[in-house]
């Protein structure tokens, strides 16, 4: 996208968002009533986003598509369900569709809930999508660019006001002292999608990118130097030796740590009005959600990955990488916990700092945005066997930091 035209998006979401537009559209929220088919059932026409070419989210919806999960569970709830599969680049377009009405699921990453949050937009959260991301710091082979140091003075590609900036930031907190790239004299430029960030393209010295789109992007010549989970990548050359694999001793300082320099979270969504006209066809699409999520657990790695080889371009020992790094698999089940939640609320401090927005979050409002969608959790989880048992949810020797799940919120701690 050009700078004009990621400048009239903004534009055109600030007047939507201010103004209060309702753009009817081809979903629920456009549907002036409901009807009733044979044999008792509810006919409905439900559009969900997703985005093919970021991670988890990816072949969880490619397998709950190609296997007509929603439908089959709607079924159940007494719906006979039409659900209009969306392709999207990235979140952003998908912001614009949910607030004109013209979408009603969707996945997005913490950065764009965290916007969404903070202006109103009357969505709530669902279920994990992807978590523990990798995002890489990388650059070009031959580049002199071997450590993160290394980017004192010079110019990087990442996606502006994405996940990928407050991981990068987050980083720089850390390994350079600051999270502004103006005491280091670094220079940011957008990178629209994460193919063209892992591409490294002219005009750029570095780019921070996630890992379906660099290790795609390797066999062109993109080398990598560091990961956000704290480790180096193969184009390490510093104090701590040469090569992948190193853990990074800063990372141990972030409140994330074993997740990381950076708590990624993103989730599936939905307009309010969803949750509250249609519970049924909530719990239905969380059911089949989790049953995608649990039947690709069992597979291969890299047999996962396959199932989406047309969008990540990756073959299976690759993909197999991308696959092991997501929480979502690590864990085997979707339901959201304390901190997935938290991760909302902490990206809304970055967020600030990279002057993103004006102000954090509270942790009431981001509690409040799994209100209408808790209990609705919880019933799915029941239909499911509830499973897995509380003590998953309280597991601290994994890579990834959990809590007690979000039907239990009323016993979460307190966070500002």
């Amino acid at each position: 996208m050009s700078k004009a035209s990621q400048v009239g998006f903004n534009q055109r979401r600030r007047d939507l968002l201010l103004g209060g537009a309702a753009i009817a559209g081809g979903g629920i929220l456009g549907a002036p009533h409901v009807a009733r088919a044979q044999g008792g059932k509810q006919t409905l026409k439900v559009s969900v986003g997703w985005i093919p070419w970021a991670a988890a989210n990816s072949p969880v919806s490619k397998y709950m598509i190609a296997n007509k999960l929603f439908e089959k569970r709607a079924a159940e709830q007494g719906y006979e369900l039409t659900v209009d599969w969306r392709e999207y680049p990235t979140a952003l377009p998908m912001v614009e569709a949910v607030v004109g009405n013209n979408l009603d699921i969707g996945m997005w990453g913490n950065t764009p809930i965290v916007r969404a949050i903070s202006t109103g937009l009357p969505i709530s959260l669902g279920v994990v999508g992807e978590g523990h991301l990798r995002f890489l710091i990388t650059t070009r082979k031959g580049s002199p660019i071997h450590t993160i140091q290394d980017l004192k003075g010079k110019t990087i590609g990442v996606s502006l006001g994405g996940d990928p900036q407050s991981a990068l930031t987050q980083m720089m907190k850390y390994e350079l002292g600051s999270s502004d790239p103006k005491d280091s004299g670094i220079k940011f430029i957008n990178m629209p999608t994460h193919a063209q960030a892992a591409s490294v393209p002219t005009g750029v010295d570095a780019t921070c990118t996630i890992s379906p789109a660099y290790y795609a992007a390797q066999a062109t010549g993109t080398v990598a130097i560091m990961n956000s989970f704290g480790y180096t990548e193969d184009y390490y050359e510093g104090p701590l030796g040469k090569g992948a694999g190193i853990l990074i001793p800063s990372v141990k300082k972030s409140p994330f740590y074993p997740d990381g320099y950076y708590l990624h979270r993103s989730f599936w969504l939905m307009r309010n009005q969803i949750p509250e006209k249609h519970p049924k066809v909530i719990v239905a699409y969380l059911v089949a959600m989790q049953e995608a999520v649990a039947a690709l657990s069992a597979m291969d790695a890299g047999q996962v990955s396959q199932l989406v080889k047309d969008y990540w371009k990756l073959d299976a020992v690759s993909g197999a990488k991308v696959v092991k790094d997501d929480v979502l698999f690590e864990r085997g089940w979707d339901w959201p916990t304390e901190n997935d939640a938290r991760a909302v609320l902490e990206a809304s401090k970055y967020m600030v700092a990279n002057k993103v927005i004006e102000k954090p979050l509270t942790w009431k409002q981001v509690k409040e945005a799994f209100v209408r969608t808790a209990p609705l959790v919880k019933q799915a989880y029941d239909i499911l066997g509830a499973k897995p048992a509380q003590a998953e949810f309280m597991r601290t020797d994994a890579k990834d930091l959990r809590g007690l799940p979000v039907w239990q919120m009323d016993k979460w701690g307190e966070y500002s």
